[in-house]
């Protein structure tokens, strides 16, 4: 039809018409809430790019769930930030380490919040690197053995669900082999499947103090370069057992996350990163943005692109206005 048949305006007229019509939503059911949890008592740093978000010990985080649940929001990702690293990552996989013990402790206080842990070593280890270092470089197969031990010591100590971060090929079966052969055949786990070697992580380096030590990580995460490679990254971790894939950053992988939901069978995360919260933040702060309007234009994108489930450090305002 041509005009003045069809007038694309009869359905944007009113409040009420655009809210019938309208094909995307955010959801406070969404939404994931990263928090960051320091090994100690009585911390609450406040991250300095990050404005609203903290670094908590244990007592701190429990606080927060609570607040969280209150709002709404069902789920939280968890960093830990131990007091003692080494080459090894050891605390990542201590029965007793700080995201165990902040698991166990969320799990008494508001059973209700649905725990996802980050399985990774790079907060956990002295070179700031997500694995075992051989010959300057993180040895992939070495690797995998550890995060099979962070991935079950999380499981055994409540958690509903691990996300590992890591990118080492072959990391989702051995992790699902780990968790089968030890009864856990109902944990899932959501894959960063799709994890970029992105610049937009600064803030994050700061909050888990985690920048590495030498070099970067663009021999295990991905080429912002390429789409094609994030189709195959996609396909291993769901031919290996993942049952969430995750796009990591999302504004600026829009297409990525467009392709996976079109291409693949499974709920589409996306991770709304630390820098695409700094960058709201600091152009609000100036005037030049409203922060409110561009926080849920930004979301809403993600769910427009096609994700089901977004992390964000966004959710506790998120979940306030919606």
């Amino acid at each position: 039809m041509a005009f003045p048949i069809d007038r694309g305006r009869r359905l944007r007229s009113n409040p009420a018409i655009r809210r019938m019509v309208r094909e995307n939503q955010v959801s406070v059911d969404d939404l994931i809430y990263p928090l960051f949890v320091a090994e100690g008592e009585g911390i609450k740093k406040e991250i300095s790019s990050m404005p609203g978000i903290y670094q908590m010990s244990i007592e701190h985080i429990v606080t927060e769930c609570e607040k969280l649940k209150a709002l709404g929001v069902p789920s939280v990702i968890l960093f830990g930030i131990p007091e003692h690293k080494d080459a090894m990552g050891s605390q990542a996989y201590d029965k007793h380490g700080v995201i165990q013990n902040t698991i166990r402790a969320i799990k008494h206080e508001v059973p209700e919040m649905y725990v996802i842990t980050d399985v990774c070593m790079c907060e956990y280890t002295d070179h700031g690197h997500c694995g075992i270092i051989k010959n300057n470089d993180v040895d992939n197969d070495e690797t995998l053995k550890y995060l099979a031990l962070e991935a079950l010591s999380h499981v055994e100590a409540g958690a509903d669900m691990v996300a590992p971060s890591d990118m080492m090929d072959g990391r989702i079966i051995t992790i699902r082999d780990i968790l089968d052969g030890n009864g856990y055949h109902n944990i899932p786990i959501m894959s960063y499947a799709v994890k970029y070697s992105s610049a937009f992580y600064g803030p994050f380096r700061e909050a888990a103090e985690s920048t590495p030590a030498f070099g970067d990580r663009k021999t295990y995460q991905m080429d912002p370069a390429n789409r094609r490679e994030a189709l195959r990254e996609a396909m291993t971790d769901v031919e290996e057992g993942a049952d969430i894939l995750m796009v990591k950053p999302g504004l600026p992988y829009l297409d990525i996350i467009r392709e996976l939901a079109d291409n693949f069978d499974k709920p589409i995360a996306a991770y709304n990163v630390s820098g695409e919260y700094a960058m709201v933040h600091a152009a609000a702060q100036r005037g030049w943005l409203d922060y409110e309007k561009v926080m849920f234009e930004s979301l809403l994108s993600m769910k427009r692109a096609g994700a089901k489930l977004i992390l964000t450090y966004f959710a506790k305002d998120a979940a306030r206005l919606l």
